[in-house]
């Protein structure tokens, strides 16, 4: 059996509808050496009284709650900070795991001596049925290419932490994992993918990139005011981003 405690990060909001899906798809892993640290940012649905049952029965499940509501960037470097592990996990509060994600993952990161990877994952509609799409990663991106086309599934990304250290998440309201991942390809080159679905990504009708036009903003403010690029090569990869998400729709 492979070794190393492994901190399940995840911000939640509002998310009491999903939750209880996430936790118990951490439970089930086969994977047993887990902590799963949930940030909560201020809800105001009984997201609390759904992760306190399950607190009574698993304590390597742990609950913080923000004093304000500061956005899920805030949330997710709380729980950054919290964490014990020798290696992160990140997991939103609407997203599922496979039971043997964690074990699969890092044999792999082992084995092939990986600080930073991501997996494939399969898209899942508001009631948990597929959408029957398999969303392909790449076998290594670079700093370059994440910042081109972002080919990394949040809830699928681990790293090593005694290797990498902890990282303090770009406080924008969306895009703030891509800037996460563009942070730490500045210490590590690359992010390498393993070609299993290892996730569940949950696509919601309410949630901002429901709509992908409305998330363009943020992409300025990624490019511009945290990573300092050029007007001209923010005003680029807007429009390849544009054109990429055109394309998918057609």
């Amino acid at each position: 059996m492979e070794k190393g405690l492994i901190s399940v990060i995840t911000p939640t909001y509002n998310c009491a509808k999903f939750i209880e899906y996430t936790i118990e798809s951490v439970r089930a892993q086969s994977y047993k050496q887990w902590e799963m640290i949930i940030v909560d940012d201020c809800s105001t649905d009984n997201t609390k009284k759904i992760v306190d049952k399950f607190i009574k029965e698993d304590n390597r499940i742990k609950y913080f709650c923000l004093e304000n509501n500061s956005g899920a960037a805030i949330a997710r470097t709380k729980a950054m900070e919290l964490a014990k592990g020798e290696y992160m996990a990140f997991l939103d509060s609407d997203d599922i795991w496979p039971e043997d994600k964690l074990k699969k993952q890092l044999i792999f990161m082992k084995q092939n001596g990986f600080s930073f990877t991501c997996t494939a994952y399969e898209q899942i509609d508001e009631d948990g049925n597929s959408l029957n799409k398999i969303i392909q990663t790449v076998s290594k991106a670079d700093y370059n290419r994440v910042l081109l086309d972002c080919p990394v599934g949040n809830s699928t990304v681990m790293y090593n932490v005694e290797k990498m250290g902890k990282f303090e998440v770009p406080n924008i309201r969306k895009r703030n994992d891509d800037a996460l991942w563009l942070q730490m390809l500045k210490k590590e080159k690359y992010i390498y993918g393993m070609n299993s679905v290892l996730m569940k990504y949950r696509i919601r009708q309410n949630s901002i990139s429901s709509n992908k036009f409305k998330v363009i903003k943020y992409h300025w403010i990624l490019y511009r005011d945290i990573e300092h690029l050029s007007i001209a090569r923010s005003i680029f990869h807007i429009m390849y981003w544009c054109v990429i998400k055109l394309l998918k729709i057609k």
